[in-house]
């Protein structure tokens, strides 16, 4: 797998940041965010087509997740809608609350792109993300959550499958799908 390479300067990720937090302000006072309302960033790598995922947490808790694999639409648009997703349509979590908006730190994964794994043994924990299929079922954990529990390789792969509602052990399966990915994550500066 060739590395992931994307670099966004401080004002780009400083404009996605500000972008979470109006997608999340202006829905909850009730506001459209169609497309034409957005802020629209000068032209460059924020109108490229990439996925993404917008992480909330709480006092150190996670609040939401959301994100979509493949870009269909450019970044900052994506950022916007994955942002209002994560805040309001988890289904792990209650919508956000006005009160909660200054407390929430925001993560935001860019990705890069998803392909076959073609062996379990050379999954680096940080920099790979996961995703597993069978049967209809998917299970998807981005680079990130393996350092944050603390987890090995071996580890990594039993919670995605997990994830993914299937047994441990299942990416050995013959059938199972197993794909990895590369993500710029970043904290947005304030």
């Amino acid at each position: 797998m060739k590395s992931f390479r994307l670099a966004l300067s401080t004002e780009e990720k400083r404009f996605l940041g500000q972008l979470v937090q109006w997608a999340i302000r202006r829905t909850l006072a009730g506001e459209p965010v169609a497309d034409g309302d957005v802020p629209r960033p000068p032209d460059g790598t924020l109108h490229a087509p990439l996925g993404a995922f917008v992480t909330l947490h709480r006092d150190g808790a996670l609040r939401g997740c959301i994100g979509s694999i493949v870009g269909h639409e450019p970044l900052y648009l994506n950022v916007c809608r994955m942002a209002r997703a994560a805040a309001f349509e988890d289904p792990r979590f209650s919508p956000v609350g006005a009160e909660e908006v200054d407390a929430l730190h925001v993560e935001i994964s860019v990705m890069g792109p998803v392909t076959p794994c073609p062996d379990p043994a050379h999954v680096e924990v940080g920099r790979h993300g996961l995703l597993i299929r069978r049967g209809g079922r998917t299970g998807l954990l981005l680079p990130q959550v393996a350092v944050e529990q603390g987890w090995d390789a071996l580890t990594f792969l039993e919670h995605t499958c997990r994830k993914a509602g299937l047994e441990g052990g299942c990416w050995r399966v013959a059938g199972t799908e197993l794909y990895w990915f590369e993500a710029l994550v970043f904290t947005p500066p304030r």
